[in-house]
């Protein structure tokens, strides 16, 4: 039996990084620098996502300093959302709402919306998104003409 010889085998480490190096090249010379204009052609490497121009009527995110918690700061979001598809049942319209109505009012009819004395949880978020999308819904429906 013929025992083989490994005194080349750092010769085959070599070759092997070489290779790696060589097949990187023209990854790196694809890559972009990221970028925040979203009105060009943007590579996939930013993972920006451009609105749709008919989401031009969307909540706004509310201030930090309106509650301690995100929690209770998306639960003012959900009411807002809900005043505004209150309005368009009372009225019919089909202007956008969130824009007439202030984080004060949010807050002034929060309590109609309470559901808990927790301070840290006292509105059931996920509800109050549900009864919005499903007025929003209707007023998407009726205000497609």
């Amino acid at each position: 039996m013929k025992m083989r010889s490994f005194r080349h085998l750092p010769e085959f480490r070599c070759l092997g990084l070489a290779a790696l190096v060589v097949s990187a090249l023209p990854c790196a010379a694809l890559a972009q620098a990221p970028t925040t204009d979203l009105s060009s052609n943007t590579p996939f490497s930013t993972m920006a996502i451009a609105r749709d121009e008919g989401d031009a009527c969307r909540v706004p995110k509310p201030p930090v300093e309106l509650a301690e918690t995100a929690y209770v700061r998306n639960g003012y979001r959900a009411i807002m959302r809900l005043m505004a598809a209150e309005r368009w049942q009372k009225t019919g319209s089909c202007e956008c709402f969130l824009e007439t109505i202030s984080w004060e009012e949010v807050i002034e009819q929060s309590d109609a919306f309470k559901v808990s004395d927790d301070p840290r949880r006292p509105f059931d978020v996920s509800d109050l998104r549900q009864r919005a999308d499903a007025i929003l819904a209707q007023r998407d429906q009726a205000c497609v003409d």
